[in-house]
């Protein structure tokens, strides 16, 4: 079998942080690898460095197919009490699969951080809602409003 020559270095990444006085910490990257919009498609990437930085609190609201790439995704679901489920680790070669109607979560890569493949599919092009700590929705997110976000933070085209 040959062997993978899969380049991270050669896509463009926009890097997240996160505003002051969060109860947890907002850093990771993101590219995206390709989208069709009428097809309702979007593949991207997410990766977290080793430093607990996480993915702002999302639900998702599109089918999206989790394939961990390196290192580990950790997620806990948000409960509307405001209690933490289960810590979930998927680690490298881990797939996963949600329908749109998860849980709000919090997710971080593991302590040498992680990698993660996304796989949208959406027939009205929304992808997650962003919300704040009291799980109160604060950004409705569609692939048209995150290719223009990491457009204008990559400078692709």
């Amino acid at each position: 079998m040959a062997q993978s020559s899969f380049d991270p270095a050669r896509y463009k990444w926009r890097e997240v942080t996160g505003e002051p006085g969060l109860s947890y910490k907002v850093h990771h990257d993101y590219t995206i690898l390709g989208y069709d919009l009428a097809a309702g498609t979007l593949d991207m990437l997410v990766r977290w460095t080793g430093d607990g930085g996480h993915c702002p609190i999302h639900r998702h609201t599109a089918t999206t197919t989790v394939l961990v790439l390196e290192g580990e995704q950790h997620l806990w679901d948000l409960h509307p009490d405001g209690t933490r489920g289960e810590h979930r680790v998927r680690r490298a070669g881990d797939h996963a699969l949600t329908l749109g109607d998860a849980l709000p979560h919090l997710e971080r890569g593991g302590p040498v951080g992680g990698m993660a493949f996304f796989g949208n599919h959406s027939s009205d092009g929304q992808l997650y809602e962003i919300l704040d700590e009291d799980l109160k929705v604060a950004v409705d997110v569609t692939m048209e409003v995150l290719i223009a976000d990491w457009k204008e933070h990559t400078g692709a085209a």
